[in-house]
């Protein structure tokens, strides 16, 4: 989805958008509702955190992406139904432990 297909699907300016992708401005709640809906996922995916810098961010987007893990792990991105969600987020929990050492 291109920038100016996102700011019509999310009622926002061309402008306004491209100061967020650039980091000039900050969204209010609101727009970031707009935003979420206009990309068909929830609005807690659009505001989690990440240890994950703009570049590695990028990279995850074109696939997965496993530099910086150890032989054996991999970095999975994907859309589940809420159980097997759970699931998984327990394992990566119990994962992230095991990798920091506690």
């Amino acid at each position: 989805m291109t920038k100016h297909e996102l700011s019509e699907k999310a009622g926002i300016s061309i402008s306004f958008l491209s100061d967020l992708t650039n980091g000039k401005a900050n969204p209010s709640l609101k727009i970031m509702e707009a935003i979420a809906e206009a990309l068909s996922v929830p609005l807690t995916l659009l505001l989690e955190s990440t240890d994950l810098d703009r570049r590695t961010l990028d990279d995850i987007a074109g696939g997965k992406f496993t530099q910086g893990l150890p032989p054996g792990y991999e970095r999975v991105f994907a859309v589940l139904p809420e159980h097997q969600a759970f699931i998984v987020k327990k394992w990566s929990e119990q994962t992230q432990k095991k990798l920091r050492g506690e």
